[in-house]
């Protein structure tokens, strides 16, 4: 009930009235029926303005950190999260892709739509990096169309570090649904949820109009940390 309240009452009429969103095939998103819906992540307004847009009810999978915060402004955050549709998924240890796969795939089996950025965290400069294979793992097992999308401007009004976002009209871009059947039972083949990721990468690219990096944006973003020059306290006088 929140959810359409922060939706259609709180939330959604403010985030349009900031940003003024062009929304592009938004005819792509099923009617009814299990889908994903894939995209770039390239702010933390994604996780408000595309859902805003959606007419459907879409729940993403969302890093277990917001559901955990302390004290009561990590409480009032997490019932935040999970009144606007985000389901908490611990990303640390050798389980954290299986445990967002079995979330995924308990969302999608009721029928509904399915949000997810397949490059796994916030791309850190802009540019788009490397799909992790859950979602491949999900279209397939569960048979469902997998619908592109790409935010383009999020990056601009809300970097990473950066709380109040800027106020600047963003894009919002569907592609067709991707239909994947021809790899039925073929979820734990390493070749094709490659394959069908890759696929999903392209079609979000051709949307953005992002650079592509073939690798994993977690991974680039350490290894730039690492090479960071450090930065040393100032010696009193």
């Amino acid at each position: 009930m929140f959810y359409y309240v922060l939706k259609y009452v709180l939330l959604g009429p403010l985030l349009r009235l900031l940003f003024r969103p062009r929304i592009e095939g938004l005819e792509h998103i099923p009617a009814d029926g299990a889908a994903i819906v894939a995209g770039n992540h390239l702010s933390f307004s994604d996780h408000f303005l595309m859902p805003a847009i959606i007419r459907r009810r879409i729940t993403f999978l969302a890093k277990a950190e917001y559901f955990t915060g302390p004290g009561v402004k990590g409480r009032l955050t997490a019932t935040f999260f999970r009144s606007a549709g985000q389901i908490p998924v611990d990303r640390s240890g050798k389980e954290a892709g299986q445990a967002a796969i079995r979330e995924g795939l308990g969302v999608l089996g009721k029928g509904e739509l399915l949000g997810i950025y397949p490059e796994g965290t916030r791309s850190h400069d802009g540019r788009l990096y490397k799909g992790k294979v859950g979602v491949a793992v999900m279209a397939i097992r569960a048979q469902v169309p997998v619908v592109p999308c790409a935010m383009v401007g999020t990056f601009e009004i809300q970097p990473p570090g950066q709380k109040i976002p800027n106020i600047r009209r963003v894009t919002i871009r569907f592609g067709e649904p991707l239909d994947f059947s021809r790899y039925a039972g073929l979820e734990n083949e390493k070749a094709a949820v490659r394959a069908v990721t890759d696929e999903i990468m392209y079609a979000i690219l051709g949307l953005s109009g992002q650079e592509y990096v073939d690798r994993y944006a977690a991974e680039v973003k350490a290894e730039e940390e690492r090479q960071a020059p450090k930065k040393f306290p100032r010696l009193r006088r």
